[in-house]
């Protein structure tokens, strides 16, 4: 995939897209996990799980659940974790631009956090947004991957976006392409053997999903960068 602008943002150049949801981590078991996403998801949840909005000051819990799935997953292709000062340059060009971030609290702890950004950066692409969701392993399915990404909809969908795409690195990340089927994503296609990581090759699986009325319509207009 081609850089993109706000980009860098999300995952340093070269990756291929912010990657999305957290594929299993080599020998453990998959972070990522499905359950109904229902589109009513502000504020706190049943069982103390609260989604809210990211800030800076979350910059170094964020690092420290992303640098688990670089070093032992293959959600994410970066190999090295990026530290606290680049994740914070990281959210700041997300967060400057208008795309949301949320993070999952329970019990006062961090345990998952989502962002979109912009797909790709020549100008026609300005409707369309990537999603990332990442949880830390020990709350695995108890619905909070799909609170998390039904809350980026919404946002995404308020901002007048009308695509999103899910670029989700190992076709065997199963609970992620779940996670996103049931929240609506249709598969888009795979490109095979494009990562190489842990000494294997990894594919990418493409989905998708429109946001309010989709191609139905002209969207309003947006600022070209």
């Amino acid at each position: 995939m081609e850089p993109r602008a706000a980009a860098a943002a999300a995952q340093p150049h070269g990756q291929p897209a912010a990657v999305s949801a957290a594929a299993a981590p080599q020998g453990g078991h998959p972070p990522s996990e499905g359950g109904g996403a229902s589109l009513r998801c502000e504020g706190k949840h049943p069982g103390g799980l609260e989604i809210r909005a990211a800030t800076h000051d979350d910059a170094e819990a964020i690092t420290a659940l992303y640098s688990g799935h670089v070093a032992h997953g293959t959600a994410s292709f970066e190999l090295s974790p990026p530290d606290i000062a680049e994740m914070r340059r990281r959210m700041g060009a997300l967060l400057a631009e208008g795309y949301p971030w949320f993070c999952a609290i329970v019990e006062g702890s961090i345990v998952g956090y989502a962002y979109a950004g912009p797909y790709r950066p020549r100008p026609a692409y300005r409707y369309t947004v990537e999603d990332s969701v990442y949880l830390a392993p020990a709350v695995q399915r108890r619905g909070i991957g799909a609170a998390l990404l039904a809350r980026l909809i919404e946002a995404c969908t308020r901002r007048g976006d009308r695509q999103m795409i899910a670029v989700i690195g190992d076709s065997a990340n199963a609970p992620s392409i779940a996670l996103h089927a049931r929240a609506g994503f249709v598969e888009a296609g795979r490109l095979a053997n494009v990562g190489y990581k842990f000494d294997r090759w990894l594919d990418i699986v493409l989905m998708q999903r429109a946001l309010g009325e989709g191609a139905i319509s002209a969207p309003a207009a947006r600022p070209m960068r």
